[in-house]
Order: C-alpha cells, then structure tokens, then sequence
C-alpha cells in the first residue's frame, strides 16, 4: 500500500501532533470517493466539525490544485491551500493535501498539512487514508487530550464520506 508524502517541516513525529485514520470500504472506487472529497459542498453533510467553508478563487466548491480556501473545523478559522491534487488513475492512488494556518500569536497560531490518499484495492476495495500533522500550542493541546479529539473527528469524517459515497452509488443503481 501506498503512504502519504510529507514535507520535511510536517514529518510525523516531529511535530506536534499527528493524527492518521484509515478506512476500508468494499464496493467503491477511489474516484467515487474522490468526488465527494473534492466537492467542498458535501462536506457539512456528512462531517458535522467542518462550516463556513469560503473560497478566494473561481475554482470553489471544487477543490483544484493551488485552492485557497478558508472553513471552520474545532472552532478553528482555518486559512488553507491545495498543495497536492492527484485524482485517482489506473494504478496510481489519488493524494490530495492542503496546508492550514491559524494566525495568531505564540499562544493561538497553528500550522498544518492534512493529506488524503485513497487507492483502489484488488477484490473491489477502497482504502481511504487521511493523516494530519499540527504545529503550535493548540496542537500541544491536542495532543495531550485523552482522547485526542482530531483522531476521533477525522473518522467520523472518513466514515460520513465512506457512507456517503455508498448511499449516492445505491441512489444511481
């Protein structure tokens, strides 16, 4: 299996916190899940921690290479921007990242890169991969919460776009 291509500055292990979530899925591709991955519009739908979700270019709500976008996670105005956009090909995983940022003093500022990968498995599979590394204090914070709340938040959100997918392919059967 594939793995996630991290910038040096994001290396899991040497931030501050890092999360990786993975599911599964039998009976869906990777470019149906790409295309509610991709289209920002679903998101609220199926991941109840995401809102006000703003684009500063035409390329809205569809994520592209090079998006700049700004949403609402954790009570958390996040500033972002594609930095990888892959869509999935025959024999190649699909890689989507964005780097977020939350400006603010030594206190409040966060930095962090959020990747997805998601490829096609033999016997009809899908196995969606989401990982994500923070740097700053509300990523200590983070951390040292039992349970940590972003690994719990993104399987939900790995579980609503599974589920989602899944409902909309049985809705066009």
């Amino acid at each position: 299996m594939n793995s996630i291509i991290w910038p040096e500055k994001y290396t899991p292990a040497t931030t501050d916190n890092f999360v990786s979530n993975e599911v599964i899925v039998a009976g869906l591709t990777a470019k149906e899940i790409w295309t509610y991955l991709t289209d920002t519009s679903w998101w609220p739908g199926y991941y109840e921690n995401v809102s006000d979700i703003r684009f500063y270019d035409a390329t809205g709500p569809q994520l592209a290479a090079n998006s700049r976008f700004r949403f609402t996670t954790f009570s958390f105005p996040v500033e972002a921007q594609v930095t990888e956009f892959v869509p999935p090909a025959e024999g190649q995983p699909a890689r989507l990242a964005w780097r977020g940022w939350v400006d603010g003093d030594e206190q409040s500022a966060l930095d962090v890169l959020h990747a997805w990968l998601i490829e096609d498995l033999s016997g009809g599979r899908v196995r969606i991969l989401t990982q994500e590394s923070q740097l700053g204090k509300p990523a200590q914070q983070l951390a040292a919460t039992t349970p940590n709340p972003m690994l719990n938040a993104h399987q939900a959100w790995l579980d609503g776009l599974a589920k989602t997918a899944l409902a909309q392919k049985a809705e066009r059967a």
